[in-house]
């Protein structure tokens, strides 16, 4: 019997975080749906150069005009409710939520979920530079009573580089790996972070939980998931 889900819209900005996340829904869906099922999904994303542009501008109500075109596309394509599988243009997304058509899954909230459920409690912070340093999970982490830390200024742009650099590009290098796991490592030696957020959508393609010196709290898979059972509730 095929169970009555809603339709997932997809917000996309760059292309492996949009990519993990589709494939994320359909391959955790048949654990609940059953053989082979999935809910409707659809996947909206403009160009990632235009994101980039209006990101490095600082320019948020631009990002938040792009999210919006892109909802209201998935809402005429019959999508319940939207995620976003990019950690940085969730700084926007409370411009977009008033004009939205469609309610929203925030990424930081299926982290802060999972971080308490592992009962962790001092969480290390990676993403991108307007990430790390931005308001979004500093909001939501301090709300929930975690406590958190990000990398130091060097560090910070390091990780950025890597992001802008190979992974919203389809590279994953062995010496990028490398970098990061070390970060990490310092964070877990000299702040006694228990649990990493891969805050950004392509940092679980580079860090995997093999790796990492630390358990990783995939933002990208969290979402999904998130969103997968969030399709089958019956709210």
């Amino acid at each position: 019997m095929t169970m009555t889900a809603r339709h997932i819209g997809i917000v996309a900005c760059s292309a492996p975080g949009a990519a993990l996340c589709y494939e994320t829904i359909c391959s955790e869906a048949p654990r609940l749906m059953g053989r082979y099922a999935h809910p409707e999904v659809s996947l909206h994303g403009f160009n990632f150069a235009d994101h980039v542009r209006l990101i490095e501008a600082g320019d948020w109500e631009g990002v938040a005009r792009l999210m919006l075109r892109s909802v209201h596309k998935l809402d005429s394509l019959g999508a319940s409710f939207a995620i976003c599988p990019d950690n940085t243009a969730h700084q926007a997304l409370g411009l977009v939520l008033p004009e939205s058509p469609i309610p929203w899954l925030h990424i930081a909230d299926a982290v802060v979920d999972e971080a308490k459920r592992r009962g962790a409690s001092r969480l290390a912070v990676l993403g991108t530079r307007y990430l790390m340093e931005g308001p979004v999970y500093a909001e939501k982490l301090d709300a929930a009573g975690l406590e958190w830390r990000v990398p130091g200024a060097a560090e910070r742009e390091r990780i950025n580089r890597i992001i802008f650099e190979e992974l919203v590009c389809g590279r994953v290098t062995e010496s990028a790996r490398e970098e990061a796991c070390a970060i990490i490592d310092c964070l877990r030696r000299d702040e006694r972070c228990d649990a990493v957020v891969l805050g950004c959508t392509e940092l679980p393609l580079l860090v995997t939980p093999e790796r990492s010196p630390l358990p990783t709290l995939d933002s990208t898979r969290l979402l999904a998931r998130a969103a997968v059972e969030h399709a089958l509730s019956a709210e």
